[in-house]
């Protein structure tokens, strides 16, 4: 069983990475458009997928073809957040634009849970969950305003 602290950590980093893809992102969009940009950052992340996987003797790429039809349109939701994140950073400031996007993210998460779509373990709604999403919502409002 993996250790909490490195599961805590490994998302941790993973905010970090967003937290500084975004910024980074906006920039270039500044400079040359939001398609253009998406085009770069998506280039960079395919390239160094592909080196890590030459690393690696190719890992598990052939079973893409098992994965269901709509899992392979994740590429496309990157791009969402990609251009989102663009779009917003230079008009509310980085931590506004993180505070939105992640707030989006967590009210789609409770959904799922609920619902148990997309293969999640199924989670019901229930009136401290929606405090909890109430009390995120807030957040944004003070964050953004």
């Amino acid at each position: 069983m993996e250790s909490i602290l490195l599961i805590v950590l490994i998302g941790l980093a993973g905010g970090l990475a967003v937290g500084m893809q975004g910024p980074l992102a906006s920039i270039m969009t500044q400079r040359m458009g939001a398609i253009e940009s998406s085009l770069i950052v998506h280039a960079g992340g395919a390239a160094l997928s592909l080196a890590l996987l030459l690393l690696i003797g190719g890992g598990k790429i052939a079973q893409w073809r098992s994965a269901p039809w709509y899992a392979l349109c994740a590429g496309f939701f990157g791009l969402v957040v990609l251009s989102a994140v663009s779009y917003t950073i230079p008009r509310i400031g980085v931590a506004a634009a993180i505070v939105t996007i992640v707030a989006g993210q967590i009210v789609l998460s409770a959904v799922l849970d609920h619902f148990g779509w997309l293969g999640t373990a199924v989670r019901p709604m229930d009136v401290p969950r929606l405090l909890g999403l109430a009390v995120v919502m807030l957040g944004v409002w003070l964050t953004v305003r």
